[in-house]
């Protein structure tokens, strides 16, 4: 038996945290409100996990201060989002007044229990900014879909359910899957979905609880009901109707369908009238006959100022900047409520959580019910003993983390719970985080020991099977004396104060050691996670594979669903495009999984029973690069389909139009046809991945030999391809340039090929005038921006490169960085924005002379015959272009129309810089996927978004499961680099981004994820040499 130190109640100061600074309503700095004297009254508080908590406050305190001292056991920074509610004397339910005495609200507070639950729900869960938070807010989404006030269709219902599995039990098993569903109830109708919820399960393999729990809400914040709390009113025709509030306004339901709402801009005046309820509406200027008062019936008086009030604290907490101040008090008579909104608004939270100086409480996500192997570490670090639980306590079990090891303990009995806490006695340097504290944790105590010994008896009592809950089973160590607010009182260990199992929020089951974290303790979370080079090899596969097959959805879901199904598509188009397609995207869906499944045992995520050593990928990339090698005919169909679809829309405008109208959607974020290339991309990444592995193995690794197996099959692979590949690249790029250029009528002759495109400027009688140039194996174009609203390029003239000569010019016209082009014709002066651009361009214009020169000019006499090489008449009147009408055209990407006015084209010519065919490849080549934590150059906080590096671009998400991202980036003149001292990042595996005064800061979770976004970035933003052009492509023809 062990005799625990005494310990106070509050749950960071259980964990061994200082004092908690984590109340919602106090500014930095402040202590909790001192109690105010008086008798001490019992408050009993139903958690959101359903335990209950007793709280000790004077009879004269304000409800604030319980509240406060709520927040504080839960170690809760935003707790504005939150409320208590409880049903007053006329068994209607309030929400407690924090600024009226908490016992003239409560009559009978022995016989009344209050709810924290979320008061307050944001249209957006990425507003709320720390894990914990969001974890009760998932809490309370689960306890709204039980009691059927979140209503959902039957898909929305299973996906949320399945959610809600995957954070409490981990990974799909499907036994212990349906035994779970089985057990628990999470909505009305469960079991006539239970197959549905299944299915869904299935696909979250790898998910961790608190990625659940953002999904949960993601899903939940969509649908119609959410955070809706419906009050019964009537109309004037005496209609039953129901009333809510939310952020946007007050809204109106028939049933649970909304029939109407008015946002807060258009209510001018809200107010109650006895049983009457009144919006009054501000005139709205073009409807004549506009209503300007509804009124609405309502149960009674006090059904009307409750409702009253919650509309009054939703107004103040999302509209406005700060706290109202409260109403001077009359000298005489008082007219109307005195009654305000007490306490922060959003806009208030947001930015106090994010300019906090203190650092928060860490909150690490577990899974909630998890039955896991036991004893994985043989430094258990923490007291594990049985408790005793109600039935309906939930069965938890927990990761016990500390910097000595882990320690997993086997659930398998509801009423089997642990209570984690630290034994070490709470000394200064404790406290403070010092190194007496790190050395108390390095040197196992007695108490450890002791807790150790328990560790290992539990576990082994467990695994003997289910534990029974009677009083001779327990070997709970005897009662200890702990603090209540203050008071001490008699409480065996793993009990809370009311003598109940103690809740997840507030015990280490569901968060990480009680005391602020810091640089060197965030150091030693990282070092739990694998640090062998190949387990981030590994994990790079599992990311860019996630993002290739969206890319494939991309083809598969979303191109079928707009245009393969409408009747202006041939059948034989649509079974070559999708009929090839598909087979490879169930292909990557098992990969995915397969890789998925190991990476869940690697980081040891997974629940699986661990049999064997799943250290290692090479053997799950042999297997499927093997099953791969199968589809190749498919994968050789894909250049045919992309030249059919080309050819078709060519002579059909309804497909054309169809095409390009699925090219504007926000899904489709590359131009359509570098999605039809994806597949012979993704043989390059396999192929770069599997070499990354074989160099960092010693061949007498257990992975070596299959990686290298592998390596040698994808090569095969990637050498019967690559030829199909450089062709379909280019063919891609003429077709991609054709949608952004006008006045030439075929561009994707045969034999051409794309060679460079850039800005420069060029010499007129008005001086220089910006221009793109496009470069291909038999002609020289410049063209001029147009004015239109498709923004593309006018083609002002064409020199053939067959006998051209090229000379550098710079002395002879005193324009910098100037060369001259002499055509059989007409010869051109341009001008480069550097020296290195120059050098890029006339080192291509002539290794493309020669090319030309080789051949036997044929295609110069048809460009001739076809094309004068004098000015067009076109021509003429865009080189009379003033600078002004030049300066107007330069608007900025963000403000572009949204038909092709973010392509690399128009890069380009913003950031007055040139890519080659060669950086195309390069950059599709080398794409990259994950989670970065991003910063702005004025910001404070770190914003973690899932990022996809491609086609000289950043693309931003949420999660990796949304569809289209958010926003994007172009990195075409844009400078990578490591922040200096000055700048005050003091972070590891940071890099900046900056073009001019743009800065970003991105940051990554490892070296070497820090030197692969390096890497791949670089490559976006250094051009190549024709030298690695001539190397890498052969002239061809179609």
């Amino acid at each position: 038996m062990v005799e625990p130190e005494e310990r106070p109640s509050v749950a960071g100061q259980r964990l061994g945290a200082p004092e908690s600074m984590g109340i919602s309503t106090l500014e930095p700095g402040q202590r909790p409100p001192t109690m105010p004297p008086g008798r001490q009254v019992s408050i009993r508080v139903q958690m959101l996990d359903d335990t209950q908590e007793v709280f000790e406050v004077s009879q004269r305190a304000p409800g604030k201060v319980l509240f406060d001292l709520v927040c504080a056991h839960l170690n809760l920074i935003e707790g504005d989002y939150f409320g208590l509610e409880f049903q007053d004397q006329r068994k209607m339910t309030v929400w407690l007044d924090l600024l009226k005495p908490t016992l003239k609200q409560i009559r009978r507070p022995k016989n009344t229990i209050l709810r924290f639950v979320v008061k307050f729900f944001p249209p957006d869960h990425s507003q709320l900014l720390e894990e914990l938070t969001r974890y009760l807010f998932a809490l309370q989404i689960k306890h709204d879909l039980a009691c059927g006030r979140l209503t959902c269709n039957e898909s929305s219902a299973a996906l949320l359910v399945s959610h809600i599995v995957q954070s409490e039990i981990g990974d799909f098993d499907e036994v212990q899957c349906k035994q779970h569903l089985l057990n628990n109830k999470y909505i009305p109708e469960q079991d006539a979905l239970m197959d549905k919820i299944i299915e869904y399960h299935r696909k979250h393999v790898g998910q961790t609880p608190a990625e659940s729990d953002y999904q949960l809400l993601e899903i939940a914040r969509r649908l119609e009901m959410y955070g809706v709390r419906l009050y019964p009113a009537k109309d004037r025709e005496g209609t039953k109707l129901s009333l809510a509030v939310a952020h946007s306004g007050v809204l109106v339901f028939q049933g649970h369908t909304k029939i109407n709402a008015f946002n807060w801009s258009k209510v001018r005046k809200l107010s109650f009238k006895r049983k009457r309820f009144l919006i009054k509406l501000r005139p709205d200027l073009n409807q004549s006959n506009c209503q300007d008062t509804l009124e609405f019936m309502m149960g009674s008086r006090d059904c009307c100022k409750v409702f009253w009030k919650i509309c009054v604290e939703y107004h103040a907490f999302f509209r406005l900047f700060e706290e109202p101040k409260p109403k001077p008090k009359p000298v005489l008579f008082t007219r109307g409520s005195s009654f305000r909104f007490s306490g922060r608004t959003q806009r208030q939270v947001i930015d106090y959580v994010k300019d906090s100086e203190f650092k928060k409480v860490p909150f690490e996500r577990k899974h909630s019910k998890i039955q896991s192997n036991s004893g994985l570490s043989p430094f258990p670090p923490r007291l594990c003993v049985e408790g005793q639980g109600e039935s309906n306590a939930s069965a938890s079990g927990h990761q016990a983390d500390s910097p000595v090891g882990r320690t997993q303990v086997t659930v398998e009995n509801p009423a089997l719970q642990h209570y984690t806490g630290s034994l070490t006695s709470q000394t200064n340097g404790c406290r403070n985080g010092t190194h007496d504290e790190a050395d108390a944790r390095l040197k196992p105590s007695p108490s450890k020991q002791q807790a150790e010994h328990l560790s290992t008896g539990l576990a082994s009592h467990a695994a003997k099977g289910p534990v029974s809950r009677s009083p001779q089973h327990s070997e709970s160590p005897s009662a200890g004396q702990v603090m209540v607010n203050g008071q001490k009182q008699s409480l065996s260990l793993g009990q809370s104060p009311d003598r109940r199992q103690p809740s997840p929020l507030t015990s280490p089951l569901l968060t990480d050691a009680g005391f602020v974290r810091t640089d060197d303790e965030d150091e030693v979370r990282r070092k739990r996670f694998p640090t062998d080079k190949a387990y981030f090899i590994a994990k790079e596969l599992l990311t860019t594979e996630r993002t290739y097959l969206k890319d494939l959805e991309v083809i598969t879901v979303s191109f079928q669903k707009s245009v393969g199904k409408d009747e202006a598509m041939p059948d034989s188009l649509r079974n070559l495009i999708f009929a090839n397609f598909e087979p490879v995207y169930k292909f990557h869906e098992t990969f995915l999984n397969d890789v998925e499944q190991r990476l869940a045992q690697w980081e040891g995520r997974s629940n699986a029973h661990i049999k064997g050593d799943y250290q290692r990928v090479g053997d799950v990339m042999l297997k499927n690069i093997q099953g791969l090698k199968l589809l190749t005919a498919h994968l050789q169909k894909h250049s045919e389909a992309l030249l059919e679809l080309e050819r078709t829309c060519r002579s059909s405008r309804r497909l054309e139009g169809l095409c390009r109208d699925f090219e504007l959607q926000k899904v489709c974020y590359l131009p359509l046809n570098i999605f039809f290339l994806r597949p012979l991309h993704r043989l390059m990444h396999y192929k770069q991945i599997l070499e990354r592995l074989c160099k960092h193995y010693p061949p007498t690794h257990d992975d070596f030999r299959d990686s290298r197996a592998a390596l040698a099959d994808i090569s095969e692979m990637v050498v019967q391809l690559h030829g199909t590949l450089i062709k379909m690249e280019n063919f891609q790029k003429l077709l991609e340039l054709k949608k952004d250029l006008t006045g030439v009528e075929d561009l994707a002759i045969p034999g051409r090929e794309f060679i460079r495109l850039g800005c420069l400027s060029k010499l007129s009688g008005k001086g220089l005038q910006q221009r793109m140039f496009f470069l291909f194996n038999d002609v020289l174009m410049y063209t001029s921006r147009g004015m239109t609203a498709s923004n593309q390029f006018k083609v002002n003239g064409q020199l053939p490169l067959y006998g051209m000569t090229i000379r550098e010019s710079e002395d002879e016209w005193g324009v910098p960085h100037s060369f001259t082009l002499f055509g059989q014709r007409q010869s051109v002066v341009v001008a480069a924005s550097s020296a290195s651009e120059m050098e890029k361009w006339v080192e291509d214009i002539k290794m493309a002379i020669e090319l030309a020169d080789k051949c036997n000019g044929s295609s110069a006499e048809i460009l001739s015959s076809s094309f004068t090489d004098s000015k067009s008449p076109e021509e003429s009147s865009a080189d009379q272009e003033s600078e002004d009408d030049l300066s107007a055209s330069r608007t900025s990407l963000e403000r572009q129309t949204p038909h092709r006015g973010n392509t690399t084209v128009h890069v380009c010519w913003h950031r007055n810089t040139s890519v080659s065919m060669v950086d195309f490849s390069v950059a599709l080549e080398n794409q990259l996927s994950g989670n970065l934590l991003r910063k702005f150059k004025n910001s404070n906080g770190w914003q973690k978004l899932w990022v996809v590096f491609t086609n000289f671009s950043l693309f931003f998400y949420k999660t990796h499961q949304d569809e289209f991202p958010l926003a994007s980036l172009p990195l075409l003149g844009y400078s990578i680099t490591v922040p200096s001292e000055s700048e005050n990042i003091h972070k590891d595996y940071v890099f900046k981004l900056h073009f001019k005064s743009h800065v970003y800061y991105f940051r990554s979770e490892s070296e070497y994820s820090f030197e692969r976004w390096m890497e791949v970035i670089r490559s976006a933003t250094c051009s190549s040499s024709h030298i690695r052009s001539l190397s890498r492509k052969e002239p061809h023809v179609y």
